[in-house]
C-alpha cells in the first residue's frame, strides 16, 4: 500500500510540471502536511548535489525546498544526462553506472523500474503525502513500451493524474483533447483534472473553450494559471526563455557560450537576476560581444564542445577579449577547456582521446571513472570571502597553476589563477 499521491503529466516538454508540482509542494506543506516531491525519471543536463554526495535533478532540489526538506536521491531514482545526440549518462540512485545508447537504456529499463519502484516506497514511508512529476508527455506512444516516467508508473502505483498545458505556446485545447485521445482507457481515467499554465488576457473570453473542455471530455478543469512575469525557478534543461536583458551602461557585463552540452547553466541565476548585472548567452554562429566577463560553462561532453567553441571562432574571440584586458572564468568544464590538454583515454566524457585545451593554465585534466559529487564551502584566497557550493565532475586536474588556488575549502584547495 503505496502514500497517498498526486502526480503531474503535461502535454508537453516545458508544460509548467515542475513549477505545478513545485506549488503543491508548498501549499501543502503550508497546510500542516508533510509532503516529499518525486519524479521517477529525468533526463536532463542540469542536476543537484544531496548532502550524501548523490545527483538528482535540480527541479527535485527545488520542490525538496518548497517541501521544507533536504534533497535526497530517492526524489529523483533515474536521472539521464545526454552527453552524445544518442547516449547519455545513466545515474541511478543518484550514481552513475555507465554510458548507454538509446538501445540499450531501453533494454535496461526493467531495472530501472525496480530503482524507481523501491524508491518510490522508501520514500513514502517518510511523509504523508508524495507530489510526483511526469516527464516531457504522456502520450509519446513510441515510448510507451517499459515508460516509467508517466502514465507506466501512475499505473504501477495505482496514482491519480493531472494534466497541465501550456496555453502561450498556442493549441492548448489540441494539446489536452489531442493527449487524451492518445492514451489508453485506464490511462485516461487517471487524469482528474486538467490545468492551464501561462495565460495572459481576459479570462472571460477563455471560458467558452473551458465550458467546451469539460463538455467533450468529462474532465473539469481544475484552474488556469496565470502567465508569471519574474518567476525565478532553476531550469530542468533548457536555457531561459529571455536571453538578452536591458543593459545599463554601467552594470557589469558578461558573456556565456551556449555551447552544445552545457551543464547546469543554473549555476548563472543568480547573476542573471542580479540589478547590476547583465547577462546573454551566446548561440552558434553568433559573434561574442564587448563584455567585461566571459565565462566558460560546464559541459557533459567537454572535448567535444571545445571543439565546437573553436569552430564558432571563439577561441580567438577569448584571446582578443584577454588582450584588451577583459576577464575570462571557467566553471567545472569551462575550467578544464583552460588547461593545456584533457585526456580521456577510456571514452568516459565521449569519444576516447586526447585534445589541446585553451593553453591559458598550466594544468591537464584526465577523465576518470568515478564522479565526484559533494557539497563544499570555504573561502576564496585573496580576501577570504566565504563561498559554498557544489563539485560535479569526473575530471582530475594536475599542474603548476593549481598551486595558485583560487578557493581555500574545507577539503582543500580548489580552482586556480
Amino acid at each position: 500500500m503505496f502514500t497517498p499521491a498526486i502526480m503531474v503529466q503535461g502535454t508537453t516538454s516545458d508544460a509548467g510540471k515542475s513549477i505545478l508540482a513545485t506549488g503543491l509542494c508548498r501549499c501543502l506543506l503550508r497546510q500542516g502536511f508533510s509532503i516529499a516531491p518525486f519524479k521517477p525519471q529525468n533526463m536532463a543536463l542540469n542536476s543537484a548535489v544531496t548532502a550524501d554526495g548523490c545527483e538528482i535533478g535540480r527541479a527535485q532540489a527545488v520542490q525538496a525546498q518548497a517541501a521544507g526538506l533536504e534533497p535526497h536521491s530517492d526524489m529523483n531514482p533515474v536521472l539521464i544526462k545526454p552527453n552524445t545526440d544518442t547516449g547519455a549518462q545513466i545515474i541511478i540512485n543518484g550514481k552513475a553506472i555507465g554510458n548507454m545508447d538509446a538501445r540499450r537504456y531501453h533494454d535496461f529499463k526493467p531495472q530501472a523500474h525496480e530503482a524507481v519502484m523501491a524508491a518510490y516506497a522508501r520514500l513514502g514511508k517518510t511523509c504523508q503525502a508524495v507530489v510526483i512529476e511526469g516527464a516531457g508527455s504522456p502520450a509519446e506512444i513510441n515510448l510507451r513500451d517499459k515508460d516509467i516516467a508517466n502514465m507506466g508508473f501512475a499505473e504501477a502505483a495505482d496514482v491519480p493524474v493531472i494534466l497541465i498545458a501550456d496555453i502561450d505556446r498556442g493549441g492548448v485545447f489540441a494539446h489536452l483533447v489531442g493527449t487524451l485521445a492518445l492514451l489508453r482507457p485506464s490511462e485516461r481515467a487517471r487524469i482528474k483534472g486538467f490545468v492551464i499554465n501561462r495565460f495572459r488576457g481576459d479570462i472571460a473570453l477563455l471560458q467558452p473553450g473551458l465550458d467546451w473542455l469539460e463538455q467533450e471530455t468529462g474532465i473539469p478543469v481544475l484552474g488556469v494559471l496565470p502567465y508569471l512575469h519574474g518567476l525565478h525557478i532553476e531550469a530542468e534543461d533548457s536555457l531561459p526563455r529571455a536571453q538578452q536583458q536591458t543593459t545599463d551602461g554601467d552594470n557589469l557585463k558578461i558573456i556565456v557560450p551556449a555551447l552544445p552540452r552545457i551543464s547546469n547553466h543554473t549555476d548563472f541565476d543568480t547573476l542573471r537576476l542580479h540589478p547590476d548585472v547583465d547577462l546573454s548567452f551566446i548561440g552558434p554562429q553568433q559573434a561574442i560581444p564587448a563584455a567585461d566577463l566571459i565565462i566558460l560553462p560546464g559541459s557533459k561532453s567537454v572535448r567535444h564542445d571545445l571543439a565546437w567553441l573553436r569552430q564558432q571562432g571563439w577561441e580567438q574571440a577569448i584571446q582578443r577579449h584577454l588582450r584588451y584586458g577583459g576577464k575570462l572564468l571557467g566553471i567545472c568544464g569551462g575550467f578544464q577547456m583552460l588547461g593545456l590538454q584533457i585526456h580521456d583515454p577510456d571514452g568516459i566524457d565521449g569519444t576516447r582521446g586526447a585534445s589541446t585545451g585553451l593553453g591559458l593554465l598550466e594544468m591537464e585534466t584526465e577523465m576518470q571513472p568515478e564522479k565526484q559529487l559533494r557539497l563544499v564551502k570555504g573561502e576564496i584566497t585573496d580576501d577570504g570571502a566565504m563561498v559554498r557550493g557544489y563539485e560535479i565532475h569526473l575530471g582530475c586536474s594536475r599542474g603548476a597553476a593549481l598551486d595558485r588556488p583560487l578557493f581555500k575549502l574545507d577539503n582543500g584547495h580548489d580552482g586556480a589563477r
